[in-house]
Protein backbone atom coordinates (compact mmCIF):
# COMPACT_ATOMS: atom_id res chain seq x y z
CA UNK A 1 0.00 0.00 0.00
CA UNK A 2 1.63 3.58 -0.97
CA UNK A 3 2.43 5.82 1.87
CA UNK A 4 -0.28 8.53 3.37
CA UNK A 5 1.54 11.57 1.63
CA UNK A 6 1.66 9.61 -1.50
CA UNK A 7 -2.05 9.14 -1.62
CA UNK A 8 -2.68 12.61 -1.02
CA UNK A 9 -0.07 13.72 -3.50
CA UNK A 10 -2.37 11.66 -6.43
CA UNK A 11 -5.41 13.06 -5.37
CA UNK A 12 -5.92 14.92 -8.81
CA UNK A 13 -4.90 12.03 -10.39
CA UNK A 14 -7.42 9.84 -8.79
CA UNK A 15 -10.29 12.39 -9.49
CA UNK A 16 -8.69 12.44 -13.53
CA UNK A 17 -9.13 8.49 -13.41
CA UNK A 18 -12.28 8.72 -11.59
CA UNK A 19 -13.58 11.11 -14.30
CA UNK A 20 -12.59 8.84 -16.92
CA UNK A 21 -14.62 5.80 -15.57
CA UNK A 22 -17.57 8.11 -14.75
CA UNK A 23 -17.60 8.98 -18.59
CA UNK A 24 -18.54 5.17 -19.77
CA UNK A 25 -21.03 4.74 -16.93
CA UNK A 26 -24.23 2.66 -18.25
CA UNK A 27 -27.10 2.99 -16.41
CA UNK A 28 -30.69 1.19 -16.92
CA UNK A 29 -33.94 3.27 -16.86
CA UNK A 30 -35.55 3.36 -13.64
CA UNK A 31 -39.18 2.22 -14.13
CA UNK A 32 -40.42 4.71 -11.69
CA UNK A 33 -40.35 8.29 -11.30
CA UNK A 34 -37.55 9.15 -8.82
CA UNK A 35 -38.55 11.64 -6.15
CA UNK A 36 -36.20 11.35 -3.58
CA UNK A 37 -32.49 10.25 -3.44
CA UNK A 38 -31.03 8.09 -0.83
CA UNK A 39 -27.09 7.40 -0.27
CA UNK A 40 -25.87 4.79 2.06
CA UNK A 41 -22.55 4.76 3.06
CA UNK A 42 -20.03 5.44 6.01
CA UNK A 43 -16.98 7.33 7.01
CA UNK A 44 -14.95 7.59 3.94
CA UNK A 45 -17.22 6.13 1.65
CA UNK A 46 -19.96 8.18 2.81
CA UNK A 47 -18.41 11.71 3.32
CA UNK A 48 -18.64 11.89 -0.85
CA UNK A 49 -22.47 11.44 -0.34
CA UNK A 50 -22.83 14.74 2.29
CA UNK A 51 -20.23 16.37 -0.72
CA UNK A 52 -22.67 15.50 -3.95
CA UNK A 53 -25.71 17.14 -1.44
CA UNK A 54 -23.84 20.23 -1.11
CA UNK A 55 -22.45 20.90 -4.27
CA UNK A 56 -25.95 20.17 -6.20
CA UNK A 57 -27.84 22.12 -3.70
CA UNK A 58 -28.61 24.67 -6.40
CA UNK A 59 -29.88 22.19 -8.97
CA UNK A 60 -31.27 19.32 -6.90
CA UNK A 61 -35.16 19.27 -7.25
CA UNK A 62 -35.77 16.03 -5.14
CA UNK A 63 -35.20 15.33 -1.15
CA UNK A 64 -31.44 14.04 -1.28
CA UNK A 65 -30.82 12.13 1.99
CA UNK A 66 -27.25 10.52 3.04
CA UNK A 67 -28.10 7.85 5.21
CA UNK A 68 -25.40 6.30 8.05
CA UNK A 69 -26.57 3.34 9.39
CA UNK A 70 -27.83 -0.08 9.14
CA UNK A 71 -31.88 1.30 8.65
CA UNK A 72 -33.23 3.08 5.89
CA UNK A 73 -35.79 5.70 6.38
CA UNK A 74 -39.32 4.83 6.11
CA UNK A 75 -39.88 6.64 2.79
CA UNK A 76 -37.61 4.65 0.58
CA UNK A 77 -39.77 3.15 -1.97
CA UNK A 78 -39.68 2.17 -5.87
CA UNK A 79 -39.30 6.22 -6.39
CA UNK A 80 -36.49 6.21 -4.45
CA UNK A 81 -32.72 6.64 -6.10
CA UNK A 82 -30.59 4.30 -3.63
CA UNK A 83 -26.80 4.74 -3.89
CA UNK A 84 -25.11 1.81 -2.19
CA UNK A 85 -21.23 3.70 -1.87
CA UNK A 86 -18.59 1.26 0.17
CA UNK A 87 -15.13 1.36 -1.16
CA UNK A 88 -14.13 -2.44 0.23
CA UNK A 89 -17.91 -3.50 -0.40
CA UNK A 90 -17.92 -5.32 2.80
CA UNK A 91 -19.37 -2.53 5.09
CA UNK A 92 -21.88 -4.10 6.93
CA UNK A 93 -24.15 -1.39 7.46
CA UNK A 94 -24.31 -0.29 4.16
CA UNK A 95 -24.68 -4.07 3.17
CA UNK A 96 -27.43 -4.29 4.94
CA UNK A 97 -29.48 -0.80 4.26
CA UNK A 98 -28.73 -2.38 0.61
CA UNK A 99 -31.06 -5.51 1.18
CA UNK A 100 -33.66 -3.27 2.80
CA UNK A 101 -33.58 -1.17 0.07
CA UNK A 102 -33.69 -4.20 -2.76
CA UNK A 103 -37.08 -5.01 -0.47
CA UNK A 104 -38.40 -1.83 -1.13
CA UNK A 105 -38.24 -1.51 -4.41
CA UNK A 106 -35.87 1.32 -5.16
CA UNK A 107 -33.77 1.92 -7.61
CA UNK A 108 -30.09 0.77 -6.79
CA UNK A 109 -26.91 1.52 -7.97
CA UNK A 110 -23.64 0.45 -6.31
CA UNK A 111 -20.53 1.86 -6.08
CA UNK A 112 -17.45 -0.51 -4.76
CA UNK A 113 -14.24 -1.76 -5.61
CA UNK A 114 -15.89 -4.85 -4.89
CA UNK A 115 -16.47 -7.43 -2.27
CA UNK A 116 -20.08 -8.48 -0.71
CA UNK A 117 -21.59 -5.55 -2.70
CA UNK A 118 -20.34 -5.91 -6.04
CA UNK A 119 -21.21 -9.71 -5.56
CA UNK A 120 -24.97 -8.61 -4.29
CA UNK A 121 -25.54 -5.96 -7.44
CA UNK A 122 -24.27 -9.06 -10.21
CA UNK A 123 -26.68 -11.53 -8.81
CA UNK A 124 -29.66 -9.04 -8.76
CA UNK A 125 -29.06 -7.55 -11.81
CA UNK A 126 -28.38 -4.09 -10.85
CA UNK A 127 -26.34 -0.93 -11.74
CA UNK A 128 -23.26 -1.21 -10.68
CA UNK A 129 -20.05 0.59 -10.53
CA UNK A 130 -16.52 -0.47 -10.06
CA UNK A 131 -13.57 1.52 -9.16
CA UNK A 132 -10.03 0.55 -8.19
CA UNK A 133 -9.03 -1.06 -4.81
CA UNK A 134 -6.47 -1.31 -2.48
CA UNK A 135 -6.24 1.83 -0.31
CA UNK A 136 -7.77 3.18 2.53
CA UNK A 137 -11.51 4.40 1.79
CA UNK A 138 -10.59 7.97 3.01
CA UNK A 139 -8.13 8.36 0.50
CA UNK A 140 -10.37 7.47 -2.22
CA UNK A 141 -12.61 10.25 -1.88
CA UNK A 142 -12.04 11.09 -5.72
CA UNK A 143 -13.35 7.58 -6.80
CA UNK A 144 -17.07 7.93 -4.84
CA UNK A 145 -17.75 11.32 -4.94
CA UNK A 146 -17.26 11.79 -8.76
CA UNK A 147 -18.98 8.26 -9.04
CA UNK A 148 -22.16 9.82 -7.19
CA UNK A 149 -22.17 12.86 -8.91
CA UNK A 150 -21.94 11.13 -12.34
CA UNK A 151 -25.17 8.86 -10.81
CA UNK A 152 -27.37 11.98 -10.33
CA UNK A 153 -26.66 13.28 -13.60
CA UNK A 154 -27.32 9.99 -15.45
CA UNK A 155 -30.87 9.80 -14.16
CA UNK A 156 -31.35 13.61 -14.95
CA UNK A 157 -31.59 14.72 -11.81
CA UNK A 158 -28.64 16.94 -11.97
CA UNK A 159 -26.47 18.93 -14.84
CA UNK A 160 -22.98 18.07 -15.68
CA UNK A 161 -22.23 21.36 -14.36
CA UNK A 162 -20.44 19.99 -11.37
CA UNK A 163 -18.38 17.13 -13.06
CA UNK A 164 -17.01 20.26 -15.66
CA UNK A 165 -16.11 22.05 -13.22
CA UNK A 166 -13.82 19.12 -11.57
CA UNK A 167 -10.89 19.26 -14.48
CA UNK A 168 -10.33 23.19 -13.72
CA UNK A 169 -10.35 21.99 -10.02
CA UNK A 170 -7.91 19.88 -10.91
CA UNK A 171 -5.67 22.02 -12.68
CA UNK A 172 -5.98 24.74 -9.78
CA UNK A 173 -4.73 22.04 -7.71
CA UNK A 174 -1.67 21.29 -9.87
CA UNK A 175 -0.54 24.51 -10.22
CA UNK A 176 -0.88 25.38 -6.71
CA UNK A 177 0.58 22.29 -5.06
CA UNK A 178 3.33 23.34 -3.89
CA UNK A 179 2.20 26.58 -1.85
CA UNK A 180 -0.59 23.90 -0.99
CA UNK A 181 1.56 22.36 0.94
CA UNK A 182 3.49 25.26 2.55
CA UNK A 183 0.38 26.18 3.80
CA UNK A 184 -0.51 22.81 5.28
CA UNK A 185 2.64 22.70 7.32
CA UNK A 186 2.05 25.59 8.59
CA UNK A 187 -0.94 25.58 9.85
CA UNK A 188 -0.45 21.56 11.15
CA UNK A 189 2.65 23.43 13.71
CA UNK A 190 -0.17 25.50 15.20
CA UNK A 191 -2.43 22.81 15.46
CA UNK A 192 -0.48 20.74 17.07
CA UNK A 193 -0.97 19.54 20.66
CA UNK A 194 -4.47 21.59 20.40
CA UNK A 195 -8.01 20.62 20.13
CA UNK A 196 -9.19 21.56 17.10
CA UNK A 197 -12.83 23.30 16.34
CA UNK A 198 -13.50 23.34 12.81
CA UNK A 199 -15.91 25.30 11.63
CA UNK A 200 -17.43 26.31 8.29
CA UNK A 201 -20.99 27.54 6.84
CA UNK A 202 -23.43 25.56 5.84
CA UNK A 203 -22.67 25.59 2.14
CA UNK A 204 -19.21 23.29 2.85
CA UNK A 205 -20.50 21.99 6.15
CA UNK A 206 -19.47 18.63 4.45
CA UNK A 207 -15.68 19.81 4.11
CA UNK A 208 -15.50 20.34 8.01
CA UNK A 209 -16.99 17.46 8.08
CA UNK A 210 -13.91 15.79 6.33
CA UNK A 211 -11.56 18.14 8.24
CA UNK A 212 -12.27 16.30 11.21
CA UNK A 213 -12.39 13.10 10.04
CA UNK A 214 -9.10 13.15 8.59
CA UNK A 215 -7.84 14.63 11.77
CA UNK A 216 -9.23 11.91 13.43
CA UNK A 217 -8.23 8.98 11.09
CA UNK A 218 -4.62 10.50 10.07
CA UNK A 219 -3.84 12.50 12.89
CA UNK A 220 -5.41 9.99 15.74
CA UNK A 221 -6.64 12.76 17.43
CA UNK A 222 -10.24 14.54 18.79
CA UNK A 223 -11.59 17.23 17.51
CA UNK A 224 -14.85 19.01 16.37
CA UNK A 225 -16.71 20.37 13.88
CA UNK A 226 -19.97 22.87 13.35
CA UNK A 227 -21.38 25.36 10.56
CA UNK A 228 -22.32 28.71 10.54
CA UNK A 229 -24.97 29.69 11.42
CA UNK A 230 -26.34 26.52 12.89
CA UNK A 231 -23.50 26.91 15.62
CA UNK A 232 -24.86 30.62 16.51
CA UNK A 233 -27.69 28.89 18.40
CA UNK A 234 -26.40 26.30 20.38
CA UNK A 235 -22.11 26.02 20.41
CA UNK A 236 -21.19 30.07 20.62
CA UNK A 237 -22.91 29.78 24.40
CA UNK A 238 -20.56 26.94 25.21
CA UNK A 239 -17.72 29.04 25.03
CA UNK A 240 -16.84 30.30 28.65
CA UNK A 241 -13.63 28.44 29.55
CA UNK A 242 -10.11 29.91 28.69
CA UNK A 243 -7.89 27.40 27.64
CA UNK A 244 -4.44 26.86 25.43
CA UNK A 245 -6.09 23.68 24.35
CA UNK A 246 -8.84 25.40 22.27
CA UNK A 247 -7.39 25.69 18.67
CA UNK A 248 -10.87 27.44 16.69
CA UNK A 249 -10.76 26.99 12.60
CA UNK A 250 -12.49 28.74 10.27
CA UNK A 251 -12.99 27.42 6.73
CA UNK A 252 -13.32 30.43 4.21
CA UNK A 253 -14.21 31.10 0.80
CA UNK A 254 -14.67 34.58 -0.55
CA UNK A 255 -18.45 33.70 -1.74
CA UNK A 256 -19.56 33.35 1.54
CA UNK A 257 -22.84 35.11 2.51
CA UNK A 258 -22.59 38.16 3.97
CA UNK A 259 -24.56 38.03 6.80
CA UNK A 260 -22.29 34.50 7.56
CA UNK A 261 -19.34 36.73 6.81
CA UNK A 262 -20.49 39.55 9.91
CA UNK A 263 -21.74 36.45 12.06
CA UNK A 264 -17.92 34.68 11.38
CA UNK A 265 -16.64 37.91 12.58
CA UNK A 266 -18.62 38.11 15.42
CA UNK A 267 -17.86 34.69 16.31
CA UNK A 268 -14.01 35.05 16.08
CA UNK A 269 -14.27 38.33 18.52
CA UNK A 270 -16.11 36.61 21.05
CA UNK A 271 -14.19 33.32 21.09
CA UNK A 272 -10.86 35.32 21.23
CA UNK A 273 -11.59 35.66 25.02
CA UNK A 274 -11.24 31.88 25.79
CA UNK A 275 -8.73 31.39 22.49
CA UNK A 276 -5.27 32.39 22.13
CA UNK A 277 -4.91 31.25 18.42
CA UNK A 278 -7.75 31.68 15.70
CA UNK A 279 -6.84 30.43 12.67
CA UNK A 280 -9.14 30.81 9.32
CA UNK A 281 -7.97 28.86 6.28
CA UNK A 282 -8.69 30.79 3.24
CA UNK A 283 -10.15 28.59 -0.01
CA UNK A 284 -9.02 29.59 -3.75
CA UNK A 285 -10.88 29.24 -6.57
CA UNK A 286 -14.06 30.86 -8.96
CA UNK A 287 -16.71 28.48 -7.82
CA UNK A 288 -17.90 26.30 -5.32
CA UNK A 289 -16.34 23.07 -6.41
CA UNK A 290 -13.05 24.32 -6.39
CA UNK A 291 -13.59 25.79 -3.01
CA UNK A 292 -14.28 22.09 -2.28
CA UNK A 293 -11.68 20.64 -3.73
CA UNK A 294 -8.82 23.11 -2.68
CA UNK A 295 -9.81 23.43 0.60
CA UNK A 296 -10.34 18.95 1.07
CA UNK A 297 -6.53 18.49 -0.89
CA UNK A 298 -5.36 21.45 1.87
CA UNK A 299 -6.81 20.27 4.97
CA UNK A 300 -5.74 16.43 4.22
CA UNK A 301 -2.06 17.94 3.69
CA UNK A 302 -2.65 19.35 6.99
CA UNK A 303 -4.11 16.07 8.33
CA UNK A 304 -0.99 14.45 7.86
CA UNK A 305 1.50 16.70 8.44
CA UNK A 306 0.30 17.04 11.70
CA UNK A 307 0.76 13.06 11.90
CA UNK A 308 4.23 13.90 10.69
CA UNK A 309 5.13 15.95 13.41
CA UNK A 310 3.71 13.72 16.17
CA UNK A 311 5.78 10.73 15.15
CA UNK A 312 2.19 9.02 14.22
CA UNK A 313 1.54 6.27 11.38
CA UNK A 314 -1.39 8.39 9.43
CA UNK A 315 -2.33 5.00 7.54
CA UNK A 316 -3.25 2.74 10.24
CA UNK A 317 -6.43 2.24 11.50
CA UNK A 318 -6.04 -0.46 14.37
CA UNK A 319 -9.12 0.53 16.66
CA UNK A 320 -11.56 0.36 14.07
CA UNK A 321 -9.84 -3.29 12.41
CA UNK A 322 -10.42 -4.29 16.22
CA UNK A 323 -13.85 -2.81 15.92
CA UNK A 324 -14.66 -4.77 12.69
CA UNK A 325 -12.97 -8.00 13.74
CA UNK A 326 -14.73 -8.34 17.26
CA UNK A 327 -17.99 -7.76 15.30
CA UNK A 328 -17.27 -10.39 12.85
CA UNK A 329 -16.98 -12.77 15.71
CA UNK A 330 -20.26 -12.41 16.49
Amino acid sequence: MKSMDQLISDFTLQVKEALEIASKIKTTPAENEIRNVVVSGLGGSGIGGNMAADLNADQLKVPFVVNKDYFLPSFVDQHTLFIASSYSGNTEETLNAFKLALEKGAKIVCISSGGKLVELAKKHNLDHVVVPGGQPPRASLGYSLVQQLAVLHAFGLTSNKVIKELNAAVELLDNKEESIKEDAKALAARLVGKIPMIYSTTPIASVGVRFKQQINENAKMLCWEHAVPEMNHNELVGWRKKSADWAPVFLRTKDDYERNKQRIELNKEIISKYASDIIEIWSEGKNLTEHFMYLIHLTDWVSYYIAELTNTDAVEVNVIDYLKGSLAKS
